[in-house]
């Protein structure tokens, strides 16, 4: 018998950041399947590989956008194997033939995302932050090289001050669609379907309520997700012109096929040549569907569950990225007819004893259900003493507009191996579960998301299934916030952990970037008048009520949050002596993208845990976790 947390186990951080692949995108060329995927050893820079086992972008290039600040569709190729991407460094488009070097494609100066290639023309997303009011644009780029160094030979569709995401062209050529919402209320809350005539300055733009990923099956329909119904389905239009007919859904249900728009390169369904639709349905944990051309719909067997991007499709096959509840982060290719599933790059099995699939919970809080996955102390190798009950940790996501979906996960495993229960918690605001559960964070950012995870422990504990001396709380960015705020209420967590977390709003309002600039207006409430609210949910403003210890892990570029509100915190908890930790990483932004920093992180925590819960962490067992 040994106590929980001295369990010796096979997860060391090195190996855990390597367990799964990243993937960023993937595309069919030619007979090969080409994906991106953030190498942490170098750096985490994104390359592009392809399934014939060569290294597409070689080093020290990274394709990597910086528009809206979190990027995403930093690379497309055609299908003669032409890449194109956004070079990491000074955002950039390049192009780089086969055998060839890369090629800049515009000017220095702007920044670049969300590329797609359709009907041979690359299309782009285009931010300008050196005038103000900064300047964004969905442009065409020519690929022949002649704009890259005089940005007048770009074609711009649409530019100003809103934001621009998900470009499609139609088949003919003549017109634009794409999603486009002002900034002052996010594109999960309210976003446009606009279509432009290409060569013309006539645009139209439709009504919708929080539209996505618009997609041209032919020439006169278009397809898209929106959310009217409460969860976001598809819905059909019949185009003439500019001018579109009233939606007609495409196979409702109780699911969302859409997310929070926090990156470019997201894609929730695609359109098969024959007229079907390949689409993930989200509620908690996601599912991959076949609808037909009379609305019917069937599931595929596919092992992936968690945060699946349907990249790309070719005649009856369709790749997918994301995670899986037996299987680690991948891709794969499903052909939807025959049902064969090929695994192209990670997505191995886990091994069950080691690392069980998470158990859906839903736990009864003070407004309303709140959803979490499960993850208790496993290891085949170990057992705890009958009357000892375990540890855990609360794990809080970011966003706070962002969800889990309970996929098996080596960082998670880290922890149940050495008898650290694990509670990844969707509170109110997560996605996932439809707009009304999404909406209960409105105003109420501070309040809802801490009343959860609090509910969320106390289950815990009152289920006899956790030490309540024993839990702890972890988070990053909104999830960070949410950790500091609940320190704040105190009497249930020992300890906190916050990465690169809020802890003061009216520092937060003055330093964030544009795409959440009036983010805290819908959040919390608009400046100056609910300045007093700013104040008082604050944690800065507490932090003479915090009185565990605290674990603050921080990036020195990160431009979202930036190091000043770690450090303020630090120094209101160095004031009143109470124990923690600050650890500044140089070189890092918003995420931990380099393999050292992530192998620190992990055993910082773990070091910071066994000292607060008193236990030394067990050693490597030297076992085979995965298969």
């Amino acid at each position: 018998m040994q106590s929980y947390g001295t369990w010796p186990s096979p997860f060391h951080p090195a190996d855990i950041v390597s367990s799964a692949p990243r993937i960023d995108g993937a595309r069919f060329v030619g007979d090969e399947v080409w994906w991106g995927e953030s190498v942490p050893t170098e750096g985490g820079r994104v390359t592009v590989r392809s399934s014939s086992g060569a290294v597409v972008l070689p080093a020290p290039w990274s394709a990597r956008s910086r528009v809206h600040e979190y990027g995403g569709g930093a690379w497309t190729a055609d299908d003669e194997g032409t890449l194109f991407f956004v070079d990491a460094q000074d955002q950039r488009v390049y192009r780089m033939l086969a055998g060839g070097e890369p090629e800049a494609l515009t000017a220095p100066g702007p920044n670049h995302g969300g590329l797609r290639v359709q009907h041979g023309r690359l299309l782009a997303v285009r931010e300008d932050l050196s005038i103000e009011p900064h300047l964004r644009a969905l442009v065409e780029i020519p690929v022949d090289g002649s704009a890259a160094s005089d940005a007048a030979g770009i074609r711009v569709f649409v530019q100003g001050s809103a934001f621009f995401a998900h470009p499609a062209l139609s088949p003919d050529g003549t017109r634009i669609a794409w999603v486009q919402w002002s900034g002052r209320r996010m594109p999960w809350q309210e976003s446009q379907l606009c279509i432009v005539a290409v060569g013309g300055d006539e645009f139209a733009a439709t009504r919708a309520r929080a539209a996505l990923q618009p997609e041209w099956v032919s020439d006169s329909e278009l397809v898209y997700a929106d959310d009217p119904s409460g969860r976001w389905n598809l819905y059909r239009r019949r185009i003439k012109g500019l001018e579109a007919s009233a939606p007609e859904p495409v196979a409702p249900a109780d699911a969302d096929t859409g997310y929070g728009l926090w990156v470019l390169g997201n894609r929730w369904y695609q359109p098969l040549p024959d007229g079907r639709i390949v689409a993930v349905r989200t509620n908690g944990s996601d599912e991959i569907v076949v609808i037909d051309t009379d609305g019917t719909s069937r599931r595929l067997d596919v092992p992936a569950t968690a945060h699946v991007s349907v990249d790309d499709v070719s005649d009856s096959r369709v790749l997918l990225s994301g995670g899986g509840a037996a299987v680690n982060a991948g891709l794969w290719c499903v052909d939807v007819d025959s049902g064969e599933v090929t695994r192209i790059r990670g997505g191995a099995p886990t091994d069950s004893q080691w690392m069980p699939p998470a158990t859906q919970l839903t736990i009864d809080g003070s407004r309303g259900p709140v959803h979490a996955f499960e993850y208790a102390p496993a290891n085949p190798q170990a057992s705890a003493p009958d009357e000892e009950l375990p540890p855990y940790i609360i794990f809080v996501h970011g966003g706070p507009t962002a969800h889990v979906s309970g996929a098996a996960s080596a960082a998670i495993a880290f922890y149940t191996s050495r008898g650290i229960g694990v509670l990844d918690v969707n509170y109110g605001g997560s996605t996932g579960y439809g707009r009304d559960y999404r909406e209960r964070l409105e105003s109420q950012w501070g309040v809802v998301d801490v009343d959860d995870v609090l509910a969320a422990a106390r289950g815990l504990a009152d289920s006899g299934r956790a030490d309540p001396a024993r839990i702890a709380i972890r988070g990053g960015s909104a999830g960070g916030w949410t950790v500091l705020s609940a320190l704040v209420r105190g009497g249930v967590f020992a300890a906190g952990i916050s990465r690169y977390g809020v802890s003061d709003l009216r520092m937060l309002a003055q330093d964030t970037h544009d795409f959440e600039k009036y983010y805290l207006d819908g959040l919390v409430g608009p400046l100056p008048e609910a300045e007093q609210l700013y104040i008082d949910r604050s944690p800065l403003t507490h932090a003479d009520k915090i009185n565990v210890p605290v674990l603050l892990l921080q990036g020195e570029d990160d431009r979202v949050v930036p190091p000043s509100q770690s450090e303020a915190i630090r120094d209101a908890l160095a004031e009143r002596g109470v124990p923690h930790e600050y650890v500044m990483y140089p070189g890092e932004g918003h995420g931990f993208r380099r393999a050292e920093t992530a192998i620190d992180a992990l055993e910082r925590e773990l070091t910071f845990l066994g000292r607060v819960f008193g236990f030394e962490p067990g050693a490597s067992s030297g076992s085979d976790a995965e298969s």
